[in-house]
């Protein structure tokens, strides 16, 4: 196909597309039948049970980290910028370790079902669990919104629908994933959205590198031929060096603060599976990367730059235009499908954490003071599922055509400054104190929040003003160590006593998971979790 023609199907109905969304649809809805049928607790909705194995929940971790924006999003910045599209993917990518050597193993072997467990653990829980909760909400919300207007454009470009008919269709069948199926049917879908993305994403790079002989070089020297030497320089996306350094431990650290992320390490058996998990994790997300390199690249060199812009000025279309060229309409249908496959699966993961968050931090522990039934919190949990999904629709719809790009800029500087300081002080801190992790929680949510408002995200590229107050489009560099800063001082400031004496008891089961607690060790503040990092027995209802 002439590079100058390839799109001329994005926009229409594309009936490969329909039939392999339908197909994924009908799939998923079984597992979710079967996993309803299952799903009868408390832990079973929140954690599956703690019954997923440590490849299963690796690949699931790979579903729901492995984003529409990480498979259409870098791959359309490494097509219109060239070797600075990878920041992003490198970024994400080395927050894993960090996941895997210092937040898997304790946060499984120390919480329950949410990252407030475990910063909770040692101190008072209604001001913990509350400010937790806000930053918790904050990173699923700009999530959500961000998913569903990318849901939205996704389905009106490639499938013929209208943008608001393409939000609720996501909207209700996700509702009906998390409200019936929880965290099992979740993780199933998650499974398989990562094989299929895996896959035809693999399948779309070995169609590229076909066209050249299977050598990247080749590739390569083509986009050299054709944009000059820049297309494999860096400096092109990012060039200000504290803008790059900003951007880097935004994402970075912000993975390790992902509310559906750490959410996940609850659902295997223990904290050796949980660390096991995110080395499977990493593998399948780093091939992913290195896939999505090649697409970029190809992108540019089948595609051409002019014509993706042509369709979407972010570049975003640029892997499906690819299948276009390379596979003609039908791989066009298949990856168009995947795609949104992409977008339903992580929506149904953030919105399991927003419901953790409003049914067992704030619901169970602050308002019931950790002595709700299990009916009730089942009961809360499926309320919150559906008013998050209800408020997912009506946000999409709300925030149609809008730039979403600062939203998800917002929801990593939140997690990576409100939840992650928190989260690491209040595990290898002796003297964190409940004010001090109110403070940095707090400060790092609404220090994000107010930067990104006056950085040139918004001030120049929304709103229009010729500058900006904040001078950083990602406030990373600033919001991270001033949570930790404020955490530390603050605790300082205000010690406490019996969170310092309850340390000993942290750190012992940090390192050796749930048993006896050291000789001493208080026993678990009454409002806290029962037995943090031990299911509850499973209760019929």
């Amino acid at each position: 196909m002439n590079p100058t023609n390839a799109g001329t199907r994005i926009g229409q109905p594309n009936l490969t597309a329909i039939v392999f969304f339908l197909l994924f649809v009908s799939i998923t809805l079984a597992i979710t039948y079967w996993a309803a049928r299952k799903t009868k607790t408390t832990s079973e909705f929140f954690a599956a049970g703690g019954g997923i194995s440590a490849a299963q929940n690796g690949f699931a971790l790979a579903g729901d980290f492995m984003s529409a924006a990480s498979f259409l999003g870098i791959a359309g910045l490494v097509a219109t910028s060239g070797f600075d599209g990878l920041i992003y993917s490198v970024g994400w990518l080395v927050g894993w370790p960090v996941v895997t050597f210092l937040i898997a193993e304790p946060l499984r072997n120390l919480g329950k079902y949410t990252f407030a467990d475990v910063v909770a653990y040692r101190l008072r829980q209604t001001p913990v669990r509350l400010s937790a909760a806000v930053g918790t909400l904050t990173v699923v919300v700009f999530y959500l919104i961000a998913q569903m207007v990318g849901a939205g454009n996704l389905i009106r470009l490639l499938f013929g629908l209208s943008y608001e008919t393409a939000v609720v269709i996501v909207g209700a069948v996700m509702i009906l994933y998390v409200l019936f199926g929880g965290m099992i049917a979740t993780t199933w879908v998650q499974i398989v959205k990562a094989v299929l993305l895996l896959g035809g994403a693999t399948a779309l790079a070995g169609a590229v590198l076909y066209q050249f002989g299977f050598s990247p070089t080749a590739l390569f020297s083509e986009a050299v031929s054709r944009y000059g030497p820049e297309a494999l320089a860096p400096g092109k996306l990012v060039s200000n060096p504290l803008e790059t350094v900003s951007l880097g431990v935004a994402l970075m650290f912000g993975t390790a603060g992902l509310p559906h992320i750490l959410m996940r390490f609850y659902t295997v058996p223990d904290a050796k599976a949980a660390r096991t998990s995110v080395f499977y994790a990493t593998g399948l997300i780093g091939f992913f990367y290195l896939v999505t390199f090649i697409l970029g690249f190809g992108a540019s060199v089948l595609v051409g730059r002019q014509a993706i812009i042509g369709v979407d000025k972010g570049g975003n279309m640029a892997a499906p235009m690819l299948a276009e060229v390379v596979g003609g309409t039908g791989f066009l249908g298949f990856i168009s499908a995947v795609s949104f496959a992409t977008i339903l699966a992580v929506v149904a993961g953030l919105t399991l954490s927003g419901a953790a968050a409003l049914s067992h931090d704030l619901w169970s522990s602050v308002v019931r003071k950790g002595h709700a039934p299990e009916a009730e919190q089942l009961k809360v949990a499926r309320i919150s599922s559906l008013l998050l999904g209800v408020l997912a629709i009506i946000l999409g719809v709300v925030f149609k055509n809008q730039n979403v790009a600062f939203m998800v800029g917002l929801a990593f500087a939140i997690a990576a400054s409100a939840n992650f300081p928190a989260l690491l002080l209040s595990m290898l801190w002796r003297g964190f104190t409940t004010r001090g992790a109110v403070a940095s929680m707090l400060t790092g949510s609404l220090s994000a929040v107010l930067l990104i408002f006056l950085s040139p995200t918004v001030q120049v590229e929304l709103l229009g003003h010729a500058s900006a107050p904040f001078p950083l489009k990602n406030p990373g560099l600033v919001t991270i160590p001033l949570s930790f800063l404020v955490g530390w001082v603050v605790s300082l400031l205000a010690p406490e006593a019996e969170a310092s004496r309850r340390f000993a008891e942290v750190e012992h089961r940090m390192h050796v998971g749930a048993g006896v607690p050291p000789k001493g060790a208080a026993p678990p503040d009454v409002a806290g979790p029962v037995a943090p990092g031990i299911p509850e027995a499973p209760q019929e209802i």
